[in-house]
């Protein structure tokens, strides 16, 4: 699995922001710039959409105010999820990012399989990147949601 002090890897991912669609490899997009990216496992499910992605909605102001020039969320589904669920949950502040086949996720060893529940999703985590760099990385136990929560992330950067 991926750990603090590494790098972000290679790997294409769908940045979703002001309506629109891009593929760019994720070491690229975060290479010059300090964020925040938290993972959950899938767009419009109970806690991301109740408590996860309104959190980090809700803090956007404070991340800024800490250093944080992005915000982040990625989940394993394609890019038209993504963007409806951002546009559902006001989510102007954040930007999303759709790893449709999970490929960013496989390669940071953070992917769960689900089975009939909805197959390969991503484990739930947050991390701080610098200029690429994973500077905190906290992945969430199985059935949990405290580590990856926007208030413990911004904590970490007081």
């Amino acid at each position: 699995m991926i750990k603090q002090g590494d790098r972000l890897p290679a790997v294409d991912i769908t940045v979703i922001s002001n309506n629109e669609q891009i593929t760019v490899a994720a070491d690229a997009f975060f290479a010059d710039k300090k964020a925040v990216l938290f993972a959950v496992p899938g767009a419009f499910t109970p806690t991301c959409s109740n408590t996860h992605l309104p959190g980090y909605i809700a803090l956007a102001d404070d991340f800024k105010a800490k250093g944080i020039d992005t915000i982040a969320c990625l989940s394993v589904n394609d890019a038209f999820v993504l963007q409806a669920w951002g546009k559902d949950q006001s989510a102007e502040a954040i930007t999303m990012i759709a790893d449709g086949g999970g490929d960013l996720t496989k390669a940071l060893d953070l992917a769960m399989e689900t089975g009939s529940f909805g197959g390969l999703r991503s484990k739930r985590y947050a991390m701080i990147i610098d200029h690429g760099e994973i500077t905190l990385l906290n992945v969430e136990p199985p059935k949990t949601f405290e580590v990856s929560k926007a208030e413990t992330l911004l904590e970490a950067l007081s």
